[in-house]
């Protein structure tokens, strides 16, 4: 099965997203951070990352450069969840490595057809 670790400080927020690709068939990991992410990622392994860009401890953005960094994940994509659409935000998500820049709020199928996209291109939908 297809495992998604989601990292969303907002827990109402990361509770719908778990039941949204839960329901949609994906394996599910959740993070409250950029810092548990990265702590849970070697571990979980991952087939794709949703991580929110704003958190405390550790931004999405910080994570995402470590993942890349690290030979064993720097093939899993990674999807940024923001409700900040200034260029300039989604141009440092792309450049911290990010596959994709999706703005909050988005909906269900939304979600899922960028994931089912995101995996395909990757050979694991």
């Amino acid at each position: 099965m297809t495992k998604i670790l989601i990292a969303e400080d907002e827990p109402d927020i990361r509770d719908l997203i778990a039941f949204t690709l839960r329901f949609a068939g994906y394996e599910v990991v959740t993070a409250a951070n950029g810092k548990e992410a990265v702590e849970l990622a070697p571990k979980e392994m991952p087939d794709l990352i949703l991580m929110d860009v704003r958190m405390p401890i550790m931004t999405g953005y910080d994570a995402c450069k470590l993942f890349k960094a690290d030979p064993a994940l720097k093939h899993v994509p990674v999807v940024f969840l923001s409700a900040k659409g200034q260029e300039s935000e989604i141009q440092a998500g792309l450049e911290a490595g990010a596959e994709e820049y999706l703005l909050k709020p988005f909906g269900p199928s939304e979600l899922t057809e960028s994931i089912r996209r995101i995996l395909s291109k990757q050979g694991k939908a």
